[in-house]
């Protein structure tokens, strides 16, 4: 027999389901609100579906506040090499601890000891002046690389990094393509610093923005840089026993006025994306319910049957199994209710495998609307 669990205890494997790999999109639709969105109404499970991501704004009103993450994906993936092996190394740039100092995700990276030598490649892997020395190693499998030579550090990134792809788009040897460097970004993508894009604002162009504006729906920004951790799904059994990823963020005053005054009026705070979410709840959990500005760094998981206080309606694609985000959006479907929002999520998630959406970054959108009934 199984263990049996409390019935408190939520359990990691109640948030797996069967994905036909075909549905997960390797490339980005032909425009980019051209990708389809269903909508869930979490006040009577209905489920809605709609050819384009403009139909968006048939469900939003005048009033509504948009909540976008304004990170910039970095070309964070370099080509490496070993000077005293000539052994092939590949980097992906996590965390910047100051300037020239970063963690970072070494592969392979079992055999490289603090002090070793690493020559930076440009993408036709030839030897550039860009040198970097391992420092330290953590227990979480990162290394720490201090990168040298007579070149302007971001310039050289952006001149022989490679768009961080996640692991589930394949590509060719020859890596990322030029559209992904286009596409894996948001149109209104400013400060430097994800691994990962904020997928559910990559559906938004100018003009839709500049639609809704002038029909009277506002939107901000927050900054939260999305890590790696991202797409790792949960190893813990339970989602106790999960150790969330650390990532930063930045929230500015014109966004905490613009939120803290729509929540007093009684108006939609409508997050674009999970990583908008965890800047406002983060934010908002530590100050009673209100915005502060200031930058940070958050480890918030959120997960059922814990409630979100922070926002109204959520914009998001569809999620990897057994993943944090997964659970994210199921507190929403359901706020302090479980298993609800799980269900109410599986069923959704179900029914676009049978339409044939697509799953994931480069995938469709869902929009979870209404208003649940709270708990007690």
């Amino acid at each position: 027999m199984g263990m049996a669990y409390p019935p408190r205890v939520v359990l990691t494997a109640e948030f797996d389901f069967p994905l036909p790999p075909e549905r997960i999109a390797q490339h980005p639709a032909p425009e980019r609100s051209a990708s389809r969105l269903l909508v869930v109404d979490r006040t009577t499970g209905t489920l809605s579906h709609h050819a384009s991501f403009t139909a968006l704004r048939q469900y939003l009103v005048p009033g509504d506040v948009l909540i976008l993450n304004d990170s910039r994906v970095i070309p964070a993936r370099l080509r490496a090499r070993k000077p005293d092996t000539g052994g092939a190394v590949e980097l992906l740039l996590l965390d910047e601890n100051e300037a020239l100092d970063w963690w970072v995700m070494l592969r392979p990276g079992k055999r490289v000891r603090p002090g070793s030598k690493i020559v930076i490649l440009n993408r036709d892997s030839e030897p550039t002046p860009l040198q970097a020395e391992v420092l330290e190693k953590n227990e979480e499998g990162g290394c720490r690389l201090r990168f040298s030579g007579p070149v302007d550090f971001r310039e050289a990134v952006e001149a022989w990094g490679e768009v961080p792809l996640p692991p589930y788009m394949t590509r060719d040897d020859r890596g990322p393509t030029e559209e992904d460097r286009i596409r894996y970004q948001t149109v209104y993508a400013r400060h430097d610093g994800s691994v990962a894009a904020p997928t559910a604002g990559l559906h938004f162009t100018p003009e839709f923005l500049q639609e809704l504006t002038r029909e009277g729906i506002e939107h901000h920004f927050v900054t939260l840089h999305v890590g790696h951790g991202t797409f790792a799904p949960v190893k813990a059994d339970t989602t106790d026993d999960h150790r969330m990823h650390e990532e930063r963020y930045l929230l500015s005053e014109e966004t905490c006025t613009a939120v803290n005054r729509a929540r007093s009026e009684g108006r939609r705070v409508v997050a674009i994306g999970t990583t908008s979410v965890r800047v406002l709840e983060s934010v908002g959990r530590a100050n009673d319910g209100r915005l502060v500005p200031g930058a940070g760094r958050t480890r918030i998981f959120i997960h059922p049957p814990q409630t979100l206080r922070m926002i109204d309606a959520l914009v998001t694609n569809f999620h990897l199994p057994k993943s944090t985000l997964l659970m994210l959006v199921s507190a929403f479907a359901a706020p302090g209710r479980h298993p609800e929002g799980r269900d109410l999520m599986l069923r959704a998630y179900r029914e676009a495998i049978e339409r044939e959406y697509r799953f994931f970054s480069y995938g469709d959108a869902m929009f979870l609307t209404g208003t649940p009934t709270l708990p007690s």
